[in-house]
């Protein structure tokens, strides 16, 4: 699946444009390394996210095959990390 669809998908990002955006300002890395909008997510990649004032790192679960529920969203990764820059 692209990584925008699955940013998408996963309510990581709540729009794929937005996401599409994020990866191609070098916003979103898989495995450490800066990844495009198309770029195939796999179970067991790690992702991190950075927005704005906060960095989130999570891991794939699971990848869907087409739409998924609120609540089934967030079974589709775990949260390994994160920070806020927040004052």
């Amino acid at each position: 699946m692209r990584l925008d669809r699955f940013l998408k998908l996963s309510r990581l990002i709540r729009q794929r444009s937005v996401a599409k955006w994020a990866c191609d300002a070098g916003r979103v890395y898989i495995l450490g390394r800066k990844a495009r909008a198309a770029s195939e997510v796999r179970v067991g990649d790690e992702l991190t996210i950075n927005l704005r004032d906060r960095t989130i790192e999570v891991r794939v679960l699971e990848v869907p095959a087409g739409n998924v529920s609120k609540e089934r969203a967030r079974a589709l990764y775990e949260v390994i990390g994160g920070s806020d820059v927040r004052d």
